[in-house]
């Protein structure tokens, strides 16, 4: 692998959650594939702007849309429908393999932390395959096992809404993330077969009680993706300190949101909002449960981020603040890429 510590201290980054596939399929432009590859001037990941701010890989997520964004009277979002969700969840995993196909090796689809390392080394975008909610997968699991042939090996239940296995914690400000039910007896299956197949459990969007049920189930690294610390910022998507103290017993991890509306303390969508406050929340975490257990889940993509990070071309710009903040390079190695790294590896062997 490349190492971090060049002339000009250009550190490598391998971020825990992206919405880029969301973004691509359902952009009314032509050439999704193209646009990845070649740049654009939209969102936040291709692979030019990968490239420049040394983005060198991350989960890809696979969301399936709400049908409408109108509220039910519980303040839910709709849930999909299982065919048409399905059908949405193979075309973005099409996508991805077209532009593993089409990219002369500028994107590989790993399956192994050691795909994850070969990629790095070689300059390939280090692609897994995620899923964020699991609506396109049925009771009897059969689609999982499908999936996770084609590559997949990360699974979030739910999004912010309920499905068959679970139910996901609706976005409230200022909220505990005590909202709901617990996993159904579908979605307990559901953890033990990712044990069974080593596809990791995401838990940013799980309830309390949904995070609580998957602790006393699963017997692999406790891992939210892209939440932030809620005793910072009292959102309901953000991990309180118990479930924190949890993930570290594990040797699990958290992926820092870059939305800010999961930054602020005043839990604003204000993008003028300082770099400062993701290390804000990096430094609490460490203080809290170690430097082995914090890392990035930039939701690129998928939320509102700062005006001061554009896009993944400006990913130094975070590295040089956690540098000004007082963080040596070994310490920010480990939050930029090698704790994902270790925490998949543990994940899937």
């Amino acid at each position: 692998m490349s190492s971090s510590s060049t002339a000009d201290n250009f550190t490598p980054v391998f971020d825990g959650h992206n919405d880029v596939l969301l973004r691509l399929w359902s952009s009314s432009e032509a050439n999704p594939v193209d646009r990845f590859i070649d740049g654009e001037k939209v969102g936040h990941i291709d692979l030019p702007r990968a490239k420049k701010g040394g983005l060198a890989g991350g989960l890809c997520a696979i969301y399936v849309p709400s049908p409408s964004m109108e509220k039910d009277a519980n303040g839910d979002y709709p849930t999909p429908e299982h065919d048409s969700a399905l059908r949405i969840t193979l075309g973005m995993a099409a996508l991805l393999a077209k532009i593993e196909a089409k990219s002369a090796g500028g994107l590989k689809i790993c399956r192994s932390a050691d795909d994850i390392r070969t990629a790095m080394t070689n300059g390939a975008f280090a692609s897994v395959l995620h899923i964020e909610g699991a609506e396109a997968i049925s009771a009897d699991l059969d689609e999982l096992y499908v999936l996770h042939q084609a590559g997949l090996r990360t699974l979030g239940p739910v999004w912010s809404r309920p499905n068959i296995f679970a139910y996901g914690v609706p976005f409230r400000f200022p909220s505990t993330p005590d909202i709901g039910p617990g996993l159904s007896d579908a979605g307990k299956a559901l953890i033990r077969a990712c044990n069974e197949l080593k596809i990791m459990v995401d838990l940013s969007h799980m309830n309390d009680k949904g995070f609580w049920d998957i602790a006393a189930i699963s017997d692999a690294p406790l891992v939210a993706s892209h939440s932030n610390a809620h005793t910072l910022c009292t959102h309901s998507r953000n991990v309180t300190e118990k479930q924190m103290d949890a993930i570290k017993e594990t040797g699990g991890l958290m992926g820092i949101n870059f939305g800010v509306s999961f930054l602020r303390a005043d839990g604003q969508k204000i993008t003028a909002t300082p770099l400062s406050e993701m290390v804000r929340h990096i430094d609490y975490i460490i203080n809290r449960i170690g430097v082995d257990h914090v890392a990035l889940g930039s939701d690129f993509d998928g939320t509102t981020i700062p005006d001061a990070l554009g896009s993944a071309a400006d990913l130094q710009l975070l590295i040089a603040e956690l540098r000004k903040a007082g963080y040596d390079q070994e310490t920010i190695d480990k939050i930029a890429y090698k704790n994902w790294i270790r925490v998949l590896e543990k994940t899937w062997a």
